[in-house]
C-alpha cells in the first residue's frame, strides 16, 4: 500500500498525534498474505526522549477481548478434549458453584456466547472489584464467584450491556477446562504458534521475558505537559484486557483472523464472527457511510461503504489502540498510541487506510496536513509528575464500560448504551451544577456520625473518614481506583460526593445518601453503577475508632 510509506501518511499521523495529544503511536498494516509493515511515530517516553517504534509495546487494554473470545472459541473447536464447551452451553453448567448469577433464571440461562456478546443482563460494576493493593485482591475466580451479589440491568439478551467481568469470567472457565493459567493457554495456542514474542498477559510477565525496555509510558495530557506512569498488572482484569503487545506483533493476530490461519480455522472464525448483539441500536452520532456495530464474540463488526469491517478497540487511562481487518479486501490494520487520546486518532488513522484500499478518489477523504487550530497545544517539554500505581489505583489494562460515569468514557469507541443512560439520567435530574452549588445548606450535623465502615456484599467495604472538616473515601484499593469528597445537598441526608480518579482526578459529581437510626448513621447508598435503578447500599459494620 502506498499511502503507508508516503510523507502524506506522516503528515495525517503527526497533525492527528498533535491535535489529540497523543506522544507516541504504531501503526502496522496486514495486505492479503503478504508480509506486514508497521511503523512508528513520536515518543515511547516523552520523559526519557524514547522514541516510538514499531516493536514498542502497548498496553492495548479491551482489543485484548478478542484473544479471550478465541480463547474459547479454541475450546468449542474441541469437541474431542472439551465436548461440554459449546456456544449454547450454561455457564453455570461448565463452572458448577462458580457461576451463580443473583437470580436463578440468569444462573441457568447465560450462555458462553451471552458472555462473549455483552447480552448477559448484567450491569458493569466496573468498581466492585479490587485491585492487587487491596487487603483481598481479586482474581479471575472471585470475580465470577461475585456475580451472585450483583444486580442485573436488564432481562437475559434483552440489550447489549458492556461488562468487562464476564470477560473475565471467560478466562476462568479457560483456566479450568484447561486445566493451566490463562497465560500460560494465550502462549501455547495463540502466541507461540504466530510467532508472537513481543506479546504477553500482563507486564509483569512481559518484564520477566526481558522487554520491558520495549514498554510504553502511559501519558496524560494536562494543559502544559504530560504525567507518565508505568503499566500496573491487572489480574482482576484478566481477560477484560492486561495482554502487552506491539503493533508489530499483534498485526499477526490480526492476520491469522483475517486469513484464518493457524490456529484459526473456519469453525473458530464463523463463531467468532458471529454477529450477536447490537451496539448502538438507536444509531446516534453515526460516522458518515457507517452502520450501527454489532457484537460477536470479542469484536465488533459494521459496514463501511459496503465493506465488512470487524474489529475492536481498547482504552484506558495512558493509552488508547484499535485494530480492524477487512475480510473481502484482505486489508487488517491495528494502530497502538500511549494517551487516552489515541483512541479517537485510531479511527482516523484507519479510515484514511480503508480509503486508500477502496479506492477513494481525494475529494472524498479527510487526510490531514496540520491539526484543528483550536485543539492544537504546544509539545511539552517534559513530564510533571511520574505516576505509581501506589497512588494512583491499579488500574491499566482495560477499560471501564462505556458511560459508566463521566470519568470512564475511556472506551470512545462504544456508544453508551441508551436505557442505562436514561436510567442514570432519572436519578440525576437534580443533579445541582457547580453554580448551584454555592448556594447548597450547610452541614449542622456532627461529622462523627457519618465516620464509620460500611459494608456491600458485592463492593466490598468503604470506610466514611473526615479529611479538611469534610466527609471523605478513600477508595484507591479498587481497580478503578478513586476518592470521594462528600458535599452536602438537603436534610443532613442527601449530598453530593465529588468523585476523583486516582489517576486522571478530575470531578464527577454522584448522588449520596445516608441513613440514619438513633442520630448514626447507619446506611449508604452511592450512585457507582447508572445501568441500574438504585444507588449501591452499604451498610454500617462498625464505628470508626
Amino acid at each position: 500500500m502506498d499511502l503507508f510509506e508516503s510523507s502524506q501518511f506522516t503528515d495525517h499521523v503527526n497533525a492527528l498525534m498533535a491535535e489529540h495529544h497523543v506522544p507516541g503511536l504504531s501503526v502496522a498494516i496486514a495486505v492479503g498474505d503478504s508480509a506486514t509493515a508497521a511503523r512508528g511515530f513520536g515518543y515511547a517516553s516523552v520523559e526519557r526522549n524514547e522514541p516510538c517504534t514499531p516493536e514498542t509495546i502497548f498496553d492495548i487494554a479491551s482489543s485484548a477481548k478478542s484473544l479471550t473470545a478465541a480463547a474459547v472459541a479454541l475450546l468449542v473447536d474441541d469437541n474431542k478434549n472439551h465436548p461440554n464447551v459449546q456456544y449454547d452451553a450454561a455457564m453455570s453448567a461448565l463452572l458448577a458453584d462458580d457461576f451463580v448469577m443473583p437470580e436463578t433464571h440468569y444462573t441457568d440461562g447465560v450462555t458462553v456466547e451471552d458472555v462473549l456478546s455483552h447480552r448477559t443482563g448484567m450491569a458493569s460494576h466496573d468498581n466492585s472489584y479490587m485491585g492487587k493493593h487491596a487487603t483481598q485482591p481479586d482474581d479471575a475466580r472471585s470475580i465470577t464467584r461475585n456475580l451472585r451479589n450483583l444486580a442485573v440491568a436488564a432481562p437475559l439478551r434483552s440489550r447489549y450491556l458492556y461488562c468487562n467481568m464476564m470477560y473475565t469470567a471467560a478466562t476462568h472457565l479457560v483456566e479450568v477446562e484447561s486445566g493451566m493459567p490463562f497465560a500460560r493457554f494465550l502462549e501455547d495456542r495463540v502466541f507461540n504458534p504466530l510467532g508472537m514474542n513481543s506479546t504477553a498477559l500482563q507486564p509483569a510477565l512481559a518484564r520477566e521475558r526481558g522487554l520491558g525496555d520495549r514498554i510504553a509510558k502511559g501519558h496524560l495530557w494536562n494543559k502544559t505537559s504530560y504525567d507518565e506512569f508505568d503499566s500496573p498488572d491487572c489480574p482482576e482484569g484478566q481477560g477484560a484486557g492486561s495482554v502487552m503487545s506491539s503493533a508489530a506483533d499483534f498485526i499477526k493476530w490480526v492476520k491469522a483472523l483475517m486469513n484464518r490461519e493457524f490456529p484459526i480455522n473456519d469453525k473458530v472464525y464463523q463463531g467468532l464472527t458471529r454477529m450477536r448483539s447490537i451496539v448502538n441500536p438507536g444509531a446516534r452520532r453515526l460516522k458518515p457511510h457507517t452502520t450501527p456495530a454489532i457484537y460477536a464474540a470479542g469484536m465488533e463488526v459494521y459496514y463501511y461503504r459496503g465493506q465488512m469491517l470487524v474489529g475492536h478497540d481498547g482504552n484506558i487511562a495512558g493509552f488508547g489502540s484499535r485494530f480492524v481487518f477487512l475480510p473481502d479486501k484482505r486489508l487488517g490494520v491495528v494502530v497502538m498510541g500511549n494517551s487516552p487520546g489515541a483512541g479517537a486518532l485510531s479511527t482516523a488513522v484507519i479510515r484514511a487506510l480503508v480509503d486508500e484500499v477502496l479506492g477513494l478518489p481525494a475529494s472524498e477523504r479527510q487526510l490531514r496536513t496540520k491539526p484543528k487550530e483550536e485543539k492544537l497545544r504546544t509539545r511539552p517539554a517534559a513530564v510533571s509528575v511520574n505516576l505509581t500505581t501506589e497512588n494512583a489505583g491499579d488500574k491499566g489494562s482495560y477499560a471501564m464500560a462505556p458511560g459508566t460515569k463521566k470519568k470512564h468514557a475511556r472506551n470512545a469507541g462504544k456508544p453508551v448504551d441508551a436505557a442505562s443512560k436514561a436510567s442514570a439520567n432519572e436519578r440525576k435530574a437534580e443533579k445541582p451544577s457547580k453554580q448551584k452549588a454555592k448556594s447548597l445548606p450547610p452541614q449542622e450535623v456532627p461529622l462523627d456520625a457519618y465516620i464509620g465502615t460500611f459494608t456491600n456484599i458485592g463492593y466490598k467495604n468503604l470506610t466514611v473518614e473526615m479529611k479538611d472538616e469534610a466527609l471523605f473515601v478513600d477508595a484507591r484499593d479498587r481497580a478503578f481506583g478513586f476518592t470521594l469528597s462528600f458535599e452536602h445537598k438537603r436534610h443532613q441526608r442527601e449530598y453530593i460526593a465529588h468523585l476523583c480518579d486516582a489517576l486522571e482526578g478530575g470531578d464527577d459529581p454522584m448522588d449520596a445518601e445516608f441513613v440514619f437510626e438513633d442520630d448514626r448513621a447507619v446506611r449508604l447508598g452511592l450512585d457507582l453503577e447508572p445501568a441500574i435503578r438504585d444507588l449501591i447500599w452499604f451498610d454500617l459494620v462498625r464505628d470508626a475508632e
